[in-house]
C-alpha cells in the first residue's frame, strides 16, 4: 500500500493521476505527438464552465501536467468555492499543444466530478439557509478519491464528516444487531471510551433513541426516520448534548423539510455517490508557431 497522507487531497491526486496516466497510454497517444513539430509548440487554452457551477478542484487536476513532459501552466482565473454562470473561464492553460492534449482528458474528468460535488452540495446548502443545519458528507466516496471528494465537499460549503473508520467509533445497525439490540450497547460504549474516539449510535425508532440517550454518546444518527418522527427525536433530547444526524435517502426536494425539524447535521450519501460531474470544455484560443504564449 501506497505511504501516503490518505486525508491530504493534493497527495492523493498525485497518486491517482500518476496511474490514471499510466492507465490512459497518455505518453503513447500518437496523435498529440505529431503535433511536436514547428507551429504547434505552444497554445493557450480556456478552460470554460459549460452550465452554472461550484468551482473545486483547479489545482489538483493541474496536477496532471505537472507530470507530463513539457512546460505547462495552469492559471486560475476563479477562486475555489466560487459559484459562476455558464460560459465562464475559470481558468487557462498554456504550454506545449502536445502536452496539453496527452493530459486535457484526464484533467477534465478529474475538475468536472470535483466541481460536480461542490455545485450539489453548494445546492444543498442553499436549500438549507437559515436553519442552521450542517450538510455532511458521508463514507460512499470513490475509492481512493476520498480526500479529493470531501475537499469538494467543503468547497461547496458541505462540513466533512468522518474520514475513516479510524475517526469515530460509528455503532451501525449491523453492529447492534451483531449485539443482540440496543440494549446491549452500554458495556460496548463503555469500552470505546476509553479509546477517546467520539461516539456514534445510529437508531431507527424513538423507542431505540430513549435507550441510546443513556447512555450519552456523542452523536446519534437518525436513519430513515419520518419528518414527523424527526421532530419527536428531536423533542425527546433536547434536554442533552447529544449531536442528533439524520440521514436515509434525503434529497434537494426532502432536505429543507428534514432541516426544520431542528436535527444538527443531515447527511447526504448523494454528495459523492452518485452525483453528476460537471460540464467544462477547453477551448482554444491562441497558438504560435515561435514565441511562447
Amino acid at each position: 500500500m501506497c505511504s501516503i497522507n490518505w486525508t491530504d487531497p493534493s497527495a492523493v491526486a498525485e497518486v491517482l493521476i500518476k496511474n490514471a496516466l499510466v492507465e490512459d497510454e497518455a505518453l503513447k497517444d500518437a496523435a498529440s505527438g505529431a503535433l511536436a513539430e514547428p507551429g504547434f509548440v505552444r497554445v493557450k487554452c480556456c478552460v470554460n464552465s459549460r452550465e452554472e457551477m461550484v468551482v473545486a478542484g483547479i489545482d489538483l487536476a493541474a496536477i496532471v501536467f505537472s507530470l507530463l513532459p513539457g512546460d505547462v501552466i495552469v492559471h486560475k482565473a476563479v477562486g475555489e468555492g466560487h459559484k459562476v454562470p455558464a460560459g465562464t473561464t475559470i481558468a487557462s492553460i498554456i504550454g506545449p499543444a502536445e502536452a496539453v492534449l496527452r493530459g486535457e482528458r484526464i484533467f477534465l474528468n478529474i475538475l468536472g466530478r470535483l466541481c460536480g460535488i461542490a455545485s450539489v452540495t453548494s445546492e444543498f446548502v442553499r436549500i438549507c439557509s437559515a436553519t442552521g443545519v450542517e450538510i455532511l458528507d458521508t463514507r460512499k466516496t470513490t475509492p481512493g478519491m476520498r480526500a479529493m471528494e470531501k475537499y469538494a465537499v467543503r468547497m461547496g460549503g458541505g462540513v466533512n464528516h468522518r474520514f475513516s473508520l479510524a475517526d469515530m467509533a460509528m455503532l451501525k445497525d449491523n453492529h447492534i444487531a451483531a449485539l443482540g439490540g440496543v440494549e446491549k450497547l452500554q458495556p460496548v460504549i463503555e469500552k470505546l471510551r476509553n479509546t477517546g474516539v467520539p461516539i456514534e449510535v445510529e437508531v431507527d425508532s424513538l423507542d431505540q433513541l430513549r435507550t441510546v440517550l443513556t447512555f450519552s454518546p456523542e452523536r446519534i444518527l437518525l436513519d430513515n426516520m419520518s419528518v414527523s418522527d424527526l421532530r419527536k427525536a428531536v423533542l425527546t433530547a433536547k434536554h442533552s448534548s447529544v449531536y442528533l444526524e439524520a440521514s436515509g435517502g434525503i434529497t434537494l426536494d426532502t432536505v429543507r423539510a428534514v432541516a426544520e425539524t431542528g436535527v444538527d447535521g443531515i447527511s447526504v450519501g448523494m454528495l459523492t455517490h452518485s452525483v453528476k460531474s460537471s460540464d467544462i470544455g477547453l477551448d482554444w484560443s491562441y497558438e504560435s508557431d515561435k514565441e511562447p504564449v
